[in-house]
């Protein structure tokens, strides 16, 4: 078999293995084969040729999890294009910087499946357009420059925008190489197999469910279960179904469980065989309770876009309290830059290998910042690395608290929250005051209402941790801000709670 060179070549892999296979689940209780989904694909070229797609142009997606998705970022794959996955669900003012700084040759809004889709269709008065099945917009042609054509694994596949540290988004270019490496990395360390069925909620629009669900799935000629939005009464049922891959995030795991409790259900009863969490780190006590849950080895990973999700991945046995980030992919390279931090064996992450981007789109002096000359990505990310190799991730450079002379990492303090039974999810900050040393900030998501209290907290975590790291306020809270993938968005906490940080409020 050869390598593939482009993301379309990994689906006409399993299309020759097994076209009568099914490929896709869709929202709506649609399910296609892979012949049924090539047969959509060479539909979906003619219609885009039609509106005036050009080899090297760029395609907006604007969508939500649906069959749509994989048919149109195969379509554009096999007319070198690039598609531009972006989440529905961002503002307008959002969307109309990511469409004026891409210049797409065209705008595609997955109306059928996401009110905001429609919205934002409206809004920019694009026209109703028929894929399939389904009833989407699109707008008319626009005038731009297409990207040069390449031949083989470095022309690039798709362009997606991080919500980063600072709410400035960059436009990430992932080659069809990225990709394809990526989904063939995670469907190995998976053990991905035609029979597996992948729920996928993570949506493709960011990059861990693009490569690690999708291109993973298509590549094994696995079937993948597409689900818009996360719902955990909805993944429970799932899982109690024909479920056999979940990947997922903690604080989607948190919800599961809390769901699970709620139904008298303390441990789960189906045929899952895998279960990963990513997008943040893993405290041992949350993950030995997961375990005990799904009856199954919790596996970690650490990655980012830029990184096309994966850089390290356990492959742990169920009861093991390593809770690091795992070990590097095969051809994947780690090293830590000690120089950022004072602490001995803790230093800025720096990855190289076949994973790494190609660049932020249009934005070279962003690029030169985060690729160096030796081809290492620096990933702004804090960590240590064990003697056995694995990767222990704890904090970003930017969220890294100076309090009194000494560094406060916030995944540890949200680790000794998280392990009380109340709480559901925290995410901790620092704020600086006067005289340069910052307060620790929590915020505390509960699993009910009225479950605990502050003072309750306060207690708990100073039993756990030393007197410097002790939040200086613990606020309880409504659900944190967050990406569509569930990750927290720190660098809005402040002003989505700016009320509760008034002078004389309580936590």
């Amino acid at each position: 078999m050869t390598t593939p060179t482009r993301i379309h070549h990994l689906f006409d892999q399993s299309l020759a293995a097994h076209a009568d296979r099914p490929a896709l689940r869709d929202w709506t209780g649609e399910t296609l084969t892979y012949a049924e989904l090539d047969d959509r694909i060479t539909q979906t070229i003619t219609q885009l040729q039609a509106h005036g797609m050009r080899a090297g142009d760029r395609v907006v997606i604007v969508s939500e999890n649906s069959g749509a998705i994989p048919v149109l970022l195969m379509a554009t794959s096999r007319m070198d294009g690039v598609a531009v996955p972006v989440n529905a669900r961002m503002t307008g003012p959002e969307l109309e910087k990511i469409i004026d700084h891409t210049d797409p040759r065209l705008v595609i809004y997955l109306s059928d499946v996401s009110e905001p889709a429609l919205n934002h269709a409206l809004a920019h008065n694009a026209q109703p357009f028929a894929l399939g099945g389904a009833s989407l917009h699109i707008s008319a042609a626009r005038d731009c420059m297409p990207e040069g054509v390449i031949d083989g694994p470095d022309m690039t596949a798709v362009i997606l925008y991080t919500t980063g540290t600072t709410g400035m988004p960059k436009g990430v270019m992932l080659s069809h190489g990225n990709l394809v490496f990526g989904g063939m990395s995670s469907a190995k360390l998976r053990g991905i197999v035609p029979e597996d069925l992948i729920y996928g909620v993570l949506p493709m629009t960011h990059v861990f469910g693009l490569t690690s669900m999708l291109c993973a799935g298509i590549g094994r000629g696995a079937q993948i279960w597409l689900v818009p939005r996360f719902s955990a009464a909805a993944v429970l049922d799932a899982l109690q179904s024909d479920v056999t891959v979940l990947p997922a995030v903690p604080q989607m795991h948190a919800a599961i469980m809390a769901e699970a409790r709620n139904r008298g259900l303390t441990k789960l009863d189906g045929p899952l065989r895998y279960v990963s969490s990513g997008a943040a780190p893993l405290d041992p006590d949350w993950k030995r309770r997961a375990e005990a849950f799904y009856g199954i080895a919790l596996q970690n990973g650490y990655g980012m876009t830029e990184t096309t999700a994966g850089v390290t991945i356990t492959d742990n046995a169920i009861g093991d309290p390593d809770p690091s980030a795992g070990a590097p992919l095969p051809l994947v390279e780690i090293r830590l830059d000690e120089s950022i931090s004072q602490e001995t064996g803790t230093g800025e992450v720096l990855t190289r290998g076949p994973h790494v981007m190609l660049g932020y789109f249009r934005n070279p002096d962003a690029t030169a910042q985060v690729l160096d000359d030796q081809g290492f990505m620096h990933t702004g990310d804090l960590g240590r690395i064990d003697a056995q190799g694995r990767l222990h991730i704890v904090g970003r450079c930017k969220e890294l608290i100076i309090r009194g002379g000494f560094n406060v990492y916030p995944p540890e303090v949200e680790a000794a929250l998280n392990d009380h039974p109340a709480v559901l999810q925290t995410a901790v900050i620092g704020r600086k005051r006067d005289g340069g040393d910052e307060d620790v900030l929590a915020f505390c998501q509960l699993l009910t209402e009225g479950g605990t209290t502050a003072d309750i907290l306060a207690a708990h975590a100073a039993e756990r941790l030393s007197a410097y790291k002790r939040p200086t306020r613990i606020l309880l809270v409504g659900p944190l801000p967050a990406a569509a993938t569930g990750k927290v968005l720190k660098h809005k906490l402040l002003d989505h709670f700016a009320d509760l940080l008034m002078p004389g409020q309580a936590g």
